[in-house]
């Protein structure tokens, strides 16, 4: 067992963790940017849906997307047994677990649409549901060899496979599940309900920021020529782009520069960067970040004007900037860089990469919001309703789905002071 076998084996696990410990900036970002009487839930449930996927991924999820069959889905490798995978420079056992850490990450962005208003069993229906329908045909597409990536569908690191399918899949249940209580008025204006704890949003975003270096970076599943610190790089360019953007943008437009929408922005940035990490140059990244920081501004906006409730920003941290993402390889894909499908258009490749990553967008947003809506319609009708009572969505999801408040001091001692 040579050397660059072990290293390559060694960054890669090192990359797995970083991604799986994202996990945890979600809880928080999802759990910040909620209600308090509903963090227990959020936490909970969390942990939860990851161990259902995971078991998923390894019964059946991994086989689909890497095992032989054809250009649309794989037929093998299921129940994966922990042995090396021939034709791999690492371990085989470490990149099953970098993908399952990928997919896990999808599965997490998906259930942000069922925020603050789905039983407990609606998540974990879905998570079963979501790890074997719908995310592994787009990942087998365009990652497992499917026919996406016969025409040179350029995604590095996911801003399709990982954060359109997750976002496709928030829009499905956001509409099934309709908004909170009392997020809209009887003349269609929204009200504003603040997320408890802005702390724990920012700590969330510098999870994940340090994350992404696994995400992306990771992804390069090789320490030869240390190409993983370009990516490295041009994966917080486009981060810091993103937040300065979204800042400026929201200072420009409101009158003060909000911390949330700042936040967004840096998470956006991230998003955009993941497709084209590694085949942009630096001042692309710098680019890509910024004009995600500004669309993801403007997309919050405009899904709230139309009634769709995403306490979590999942579609336009996900879904916008990651079709933004996707089509950046179009434009500044280079012929050095471009190790998948062909120059973009600033780099004399013409309108072919635009129009396949146009293409990739269109497909595999499409199957995972369709895919997905059918599958919520269905569970809600077998299992009578999604969504919790009024009276319980007011008590909170934390005492109705289990009978103990995540912070059970503070919002006992309201309840008295109330009384």
């Amino acid at each position: 067992m040579d050397t660059l076998f072990l290293m390559n084996s060694l960054w890669v696990m090192l990359g797995a963790v970083l991604v799986i410990l994202m996990i945890g900036g979600f809880i928080l970002l999802e759990t910040g940017s909620t209600r308090m009487k509903n963090a227990g839930h959020v936490a909970g449930k969390t942990i939860l849906t990851f161990g259902i996927g995971s078991i998923v991924f390894w019964a059946v999820g991994y086989g689909l997307i890497f095992g032989k069959g054809n250009s649309l889905i794989g037929f093998s490798d299921f129940f994966y047994s922990g042995y090396e995978i021939d034709g791999l420079a690492l371990s085989g056992s470490v990149f099953f677990l970098f993908q399952l850490a990928f997919a896990g990450i999808s599965l997490t962005i998906a259930l942000g649409g069922f925020a603050e208003r789905a039983k407990l069993g609606a998540y974990l229906v879905f998570a079963l549901l979501f790890s074997v329908i719908v995310y592994p045909p787009i990942a087998h597409w365009i990652w497992g060899g499917g026919w996406l990536a016969e025409h040179g569908k350029q995604d590095f690191a996911g801003s399709t496979v990982v954060h359109l399918t997750g976002a496709m899949a928030a829009l499905a249940a956001t509409i099934i599940l309709k908004p909170r209580i009392g997020k809209y008025n009887k003349d269609g204006s929204a009200n504003n309900l603040a997320g408890h704890n802005q702390v724990f949003t920012a700590l969330s975003v510098l999870l994940l920021w340090v994350g992404w270096f696994g995400f992306n970076a990771g992804s390069t599943l090789s320490v030869d020529k240390a190409f993983f610190g370009f990516v490295a790089i041009n994966t917080n360019l486009a981060a810091a782009a993103g937040t300065i953007a979204a800042m400026m943008i929201s200072w420009m437009v409101l009158g003060k520069a909000d911390v949330p929408m700042m936040l967004n922005g840096a998470l956006a940035g991230l998003v955009a960067i993941t497709a084209s990490c590694a085949f942009v140059e630096t001042w692309a990244a710098v680019v890509i970040g910024f004009i995600a920081g500004i669309l993801v501004f403007y997309s919050i906006r405009f899904f709230e004007k139309r009634k769709i409730d995403d306490p979590i920003a999942a579609l336009s941290v996900h879904g916008t900037a990651g079709v933004w993402g996707t089509l950046s390889t179009g434009f500044f894909a280079t012929k050095e860089l471009a190790t998948v499908g062909q120059p973009g258009l600033f780099y004399g490749g013409g309108l072919h990469q635009l129009g396949i990553q146009a293409l990739g967008v269109l497909v595999c947003g499409a199957f995972a919001f369709i895919v997905s809506f059918i599958l919520l319609k269905i569970m809600k009708t077998t299992m009578n309703e999604l969504r919790v009572t009024e009276e319980e969505e007011i008590i909170g999801l934390d005492m109705s789905e289990h009978g103990s408040y995540g912070y059970p001091e503070l919002l006992k001692s309201e309840q008295r002071l109330n009384a």
